[in-house]
């Protein structure tokens, strides 16, 4: 007698993960032969360890962590690179005439029966997560393949003298380059650094914010590797003196990605960083953005006036650009005229146009302002406001009628109008044209799938007090596969909105002090970043580490 398994969605529902609701919903929007399962991961209502702890129960087929597993490395002849990734399954051990391998679906029976062809051993399956695949897959199928023999093959020379050996798809500098943006990829990676070093040279990725060393390699490999990067980015590769700037457009496990080139010379040879942007991943939708309600609904209030200009500030990856283009998706309709003028345009948006500044040719944001103004526009969003020309003619376009959108860096959103002040702009006009002003920085989320309570400690207590907050559990990360052992996966934004009162304009036309302007700011019941950020503790989304490394106690 066949023994009937239960269904996936009413695991889900009995274990508690998710509602009935959101199951219905998760079916409404399955797409052809996308499994349930990914549905629901792909929105958000479990995780994917979730999703694999049920499976296993369900399946009665074990779960394996790949994280630091002793993998035996000559098995990956018998499953080739390619068949592990389009399949994304890994050989695991061989024991006898039985294979054991990892799979993110163990009820492919298609791949199992193939690989029992192919191989001529009897497959055992264990589940693992799609990310633990890719990443397992990435690593050491490339290190098998060539980065150990990698340093020996680049000739040891100092400039670069076959063409062929950073252009040939299959020279060793190529795949290693490709090797290193795909792996950060499958990190989760922002920003890729090559650092050079006296007798090295240090891969470093930037994952939630925060730096860590992947590699190092021999120092006689950077010339190639300066070089080929120059290449994809078209950069001038006889040119090491001063800075450049480039792009490199890729397709990353059939993902478009863009991705951002930065040269620098130092004084062991030129820095390059590499800024990723996953196109297929940006968040266009200002609800998921992790607004506090109050400030959501403060900063609808002041993008959907008819003018004004409403400022993003926060220091460089704090996820200004997310929110502008977020603000801009929000207002994109056919009845207005939307137009940008961005330094670099780093995602294009249907229907709004666009303008890239190039100030070798004189366009400058101040000259892109101005023309943007003869074109009859309705929104305007101005990357980035660097100097007085160009926030005295962003003033004279908001009190003309138009809504303008830019970022500025300062620290919080009250430092802003003194840096306004600093830059020689009277203040009247600042106080007649600033609709709202928006300050945000990124902290990291803690991992869902190790996430544990645990009693605030007496600081924590103390801090929460002096905000006139009560804390009384604490959510923490132990350290799990997903997140590599660090307790965090994914970021998260805390915001401070400052909307424009008549009291703040007052004060601001007056030339007051900044201390008269916090006061006003907490009397129109301002969240400050501080505050918003021990919120997000409160509802165990970060911790009180995170909050305190970007924001201050006052």
């Amino acid at each position: 007698m066949v023994k009937t398994r239960k269904r996936l969605g009413d695991l889900l529902i009995e274990s508690g993960i998710i509602t009935d609701n959101q199951l219905k919903e998760a079916l409404m929007e399955q797409k052809g032969n996308q499994r349930l399962g990914d549905t629901l991961v792909q929105k958000g209502y479990i995780t994917e360890q979730q999703l694999i702890e049920v499976l296993e129960f369900q399946l009665g087929i074990p779960h394996i962590s790949l994280y630091r597993y002793p993998f035996d490395t000559k098995l990956f002849s018998i499953i080739s690179r390619d068949v592990a990734k389009r399949n994304l399954i890994i050989p695991l051990k061989k024991e006898g005439d039985k294979l054991f391998v990892a799979m993110a679906d163990p009820m492919d029976f298609y791949t199992i029966e193939d690989l029992r062809l192919s191989t001529g051993f009897h497959v055992e399956t264990a589940i693992a997560s799609k990310d633990e695949i890719i990443r397992a897959i990435n690593k050491y199928y490339d290190m098998s393949d060539h980065f150990d023999d990698m340093p020996d093959q680049i000739p040891v020379v100092a400039e670069v003298t076959e063409q062929n050996e950073i252009t040939d798809q299959d020279s060793p500098i190529v795949k290693l380059v490709n090797q290193i943006i795909t792996n950060a990829f499958v990190q989760r990676a922002s920003d890729i650094h090559i650092d050079p070093q006296e007798t090295k040279i240090a891969i470093r990725y930037r994952v939630d914010g925060l730096l860590r060393t992947e590699r190092m390699l021999p120092k006689h490999m950077q010339s190639v590797l300066t070089a080929r990067i120059k290449i994809m980015a078209n950069l001038d590769i006889t040119e090491y003196r001063i800075p450049q700037d480039g792009r490199i457009k890729t397709n990353v496990d059939f993902r478009h990605v863009d991705v951002r080139v930065s040269t620098l010379p130092t004084v062991f040879g030129e820095k390059i960083v590499l800024r990723i942007m996953d196109l297929s991943s940006r968040l266009n939708d200002l609800n998921q953005l992790g607004f506090n309600s109050k400030n959501f609904n403060r900063l609808l209030n002041m993008i959907e006036k008819p003018h004004g200009i409403v400022l993003i500030t926060g220091p460089t990856g704090s996820g200004k650009s997310s929110t502008l283009y977020a603000a801009l998706n929000h207002l994109n309709d056919e009845q207005v005229n939307i137009i940008t003028v961005e330094d670099p345009v780093e995602y294009q948006l249907e229907g709004i146009n666009q303008i890239q500044i190039n100030p070798n040719v004189g366009l400058t944001f101040a000259t892109g302002l101005r023309s943007i103004l003869r074109q009859d526009p309705n929104i305007i969003m101005v990357g980035e406001i660097r100097d007085k020309e160009t926030v005295e003619i962003a003033i004279r376009a908001s009190l003309t009628g138009h809504l303008v959108l830019s970022t500025i860096h300062t620290n919080d959103s009250l430092s802003t109008v003194t840096r306004l002040f600093d830059m020689g702009v009277e203040p009247f006009l600042i106080a007649n044209s600033i609709t709202g002003i928006v300050a945000q920085r990124l902290v990291r989320k803690v991992c869902r799938d190790c996430a544990e309570e645990h009693n605030p400690t007496e600081r924590e207590i103390e801090i929460f007090a002096k905000r006139g907050l009560e804390i009384d559990r604490v959510i923490r990360g132990r350290g799990c596969a997903s997140c590599n052992m660090t307790g965090y996966r994914g970021r998260i934004a805390i915001q401070e909105v400052l909307e424009m009162n008549e009291e703040l304009r007052k004060a601001m036309m007056n030339n007051e002090p900044f201390s008269r302007l916090r006061e006003l700011a907490i009397e129109n019941d301002t969240i400050f970043l501080i505050d918003d950020g021990l919120l997000k503790v409160q509802q165990g989304m970060t911790t009180t580490e995170e909050v305190l490394r970007i924001a201050i106690v006052e």
